[in-house]
């Protein structure tokens, strides 16, 4: 490991007791700020509502921290809207957002979008899915941001148990993206989980990146930050452990195409010979071939959409 990654991890790696909420909150009344949280939902009626509820109990009625909640429907056919309704967010459906640009489907995308219905400076992303769900998630990675204006982005870390066994959760990042990071950009190999759902970052920052529209975005998101703010800018914070439900085989290699596309493009910004991935089922008659497309598209920096500086200036 390299000894910057060393220092780095002794000096920007915390728990989430390190910062009691009392100091955030007075960090957050003395520097003026506000904090949006974000939901991406597609098909999560089964936990969104929980979290919402969550949120809302423990930090905005119990306590000031979160000044706004938005879920960001990406087209479920379930009652994931409905449910987060409910309990107390604001829905918005991802094709209502700047449809002047036709959405496409990705978390990438909807996560781009969120960006023109929400207004905090601090802005933090939860994954819909997650059960057992604490508010140490938020308070986690919303914390150094508020205290520490060196902070450009934070990204939670914990265990992932997969079934009944620790620690096994998360493989693509042990099979793709942490080998990815460490081979070719060697000073973010200190994040335990570089690929996780829930972190938080300052608006000024996250106007300034590309999104990813797909699986790639987490990735895509701390090559381009380091590039743009340099490591001391990012850190992580342990919020103890992450249960949610986990995709099958053939899912995750979807998944890992996507990164493998996005971490490509980071590379060398080169041609893609085959933007494509084929996987295996097998059929009354035998494995049968079945294709899918990789997410190929990148949305810019949101500071070059016109509706985002309009809405500045006003």
């Amino acid at each position: 490991m390299l000894e910057e990654v060393e220092r780095w991890l002794r000096t920007r790696s915390w728990s989430v007791a390190d910062r009691p909420l009392d100091g955030v909150l007075a960090a957050k009344r003395a520097s003026g700020s506000s904090v949006s949280v974000v939901l991406p939902a597609l098909n999560e009626e089964e936990t969104v509502g929980d979290i919402v509820s969550v949120i809302r109990r423990d930090l905005m009625a119990r306590v000031p921290l979160v000044d706004e909640l938005v879920v960001v429907d990406s087209g479920s056919t379930d009652r994931t809207s409905a449910v987060a309704a409910a309990a107390g967010a604001r829905v918005v459906h991802r094709d209502a957002i700047l449809p002047r640009i036709p959405a496409v489907p990705g978390k990438g995308e909807v996560l781009w979008r969120s960006l023109l219905v929400t207004r905090g400076d601090v802005v933090c992303f939860v994954d819909a899915d997650l059960r057992e769900f604490s508010a140490d998630f938020v308070t986690g990675i919303v914390g150094p941001l508020l205290t520490d204006p060196e902070v450009q982005l934070v990204k939670a870390m914990y265990d992932r148990p997969l079934g009944t066994a620790a620690g096994q959760g998360g493989r693509v990042t042990e099979l793709m993206a942490r080998p990815l990071l460490n081979m070719h950009w060697p000073q973010l190999a200190g994040f335990v989980q570089p690929l996780g759902g829930e972190y938080a970052a300052r608006r000024s920052l996250l106007e300034q990146l590309p999104f990813p529209v797909g699986y790639g975005v987490e990735l895509g998101m701390l090559v381009d930050a380091l590039h743009l703010v340099g490591l001391d800018a990012l850190a992580q914070v342990d919020v103890g452990e992450r249960i949610h439900r986990h995709q099958d085989g053939q899912a995750l290699g979807r998944m890992s195409a996507a990164i493998y596309r996005t971490a490509q493009l980071r590379l060398a910004r080169g041609h893609l010979l085959r933007p494509s991935l084929t996987q295996f089922e097998r059929g009354a008659d035998g494995f049968e071939p079945r294709t899918y497309s990789v997410d190929t598209e990148e949305r810019p920096p949101m500071t070059e959409i016109a509706e985002y500086a309009a809405r500045r200036v006003a």
